[in-house]
């Protein structure tokens, strides 16, 4: 039943929200978005954030033959550009800058940086999302309160707090399989792969006992849910996260080709 009169607090809101949606007033999607949109102005940068140790960078020193295909493995659209440390971020890297390069024209990494926004841990996602509308701009360095870099942010990292995951060119079609071989020899794996599955094709053991899926795999070996770009290493196999938001995973990364040995050879 639908409280009377207006809501006095944000949770009685909530529950008008639900009821509504139980009576077939709002549908599933639209209650996910609201409830998304009002936890927002709650959540701070800090807890969304890319952390430091999982950023890609790129070093300044470095010429374009030796990042070029880090960029293509990485996949990412920006790079914060270092100079000695993640703790001197130079400037931003957009990968379509390098297509200078790839055209055989003359490309100087320097000259090709955007400015980069720095952003203190503390602030809250509704403000930034509005910052972000503001100047155009899709990433900003996290700094901690010495001044130190503590991560990154995206606006989809933002946006996805709201609508959930956001789907882009690197994500799977809807049609193909579970698991799919990319050019570099890698797999993407859908975080709904079922274990048997999973085992099947990478010649694992894991048990279905306690989780159905390699996704469910993941945040129980983790104990938590992972971050995008976080890394486990499972019966020697190395997985990586390749798409995860605040409520569920939705794609790995396996790489066959770095699996480590389980054994020592004799």
């Amino acid at each position: 039943m639908l409280l009377a009169g207006e809501p006095e607090d944000r949770e009685q809101l909530l529950r008008i929200l639900r009821s509504a949606h139980e009576r077939n007033l709002m549908d599933a999607d639209a209650l996910s978005i609201i409830e998304g949109a009002l936890a927002v102005s709650e959540r701070e940068v800090r807890d969304i954030m890319v952390p430091r140790a999982q950023m890609d960078v790129i070093s300044i020193h470095d010429p374009p033959e030796k990042f070029v295909d880090f960029v293509l493995e990485t996949a990412h659209s920006r790079f914060p550009v270092i100079g000695e440390s993640k703790d001197d971020v130079i400037g931003i890297l957009l990968a379509k800058d390098l297509l200078r390069h790839f055209a055989g024209k003359e490309f100087d990494l320097r000259d090709s940086l955007r400015p980069a926004v720095f952003i203190p841990e503390s602030k809250r996602l509704n403000v930034l999302l509005r910052e972000f509308r503001a100047s155009r701009n899709h990433m900003a360095i996290v700094v901690d309160e010495y001044g130190g870099v503590a991560g990154l942010v995206t606006i989809e990292d933002v946006l996805e707090q709201i609508v959930g995951d956001i789907e882009d060119e690197y994500d799977f079609d809807e049609a193909a399989g579970n698991i799919v071989l990319d050019n570099a020899g890698r797999y993407r794996v859908k975080a709904t792969t079922e274990i048997a599955d999973f085992n099947a094709a990478f010649g694992t053991h894991f048990s279905d006992e306690n989780y159905d899926t390699v996704g469910g795999l993941v945040i129980h070996t983790l104990g938590r849910l992972p971050k995008r770009n976080e890394v486990v290493v499972l019966e020697g196999l190395r997985i990586q996260v390749l798409r995860a938001d605040s409520r569920r995973v939705y794609s790995l990364l396996v790489d066959p080709q770095k699996r480590l040995a389980l054994e020592p050879e004799a």
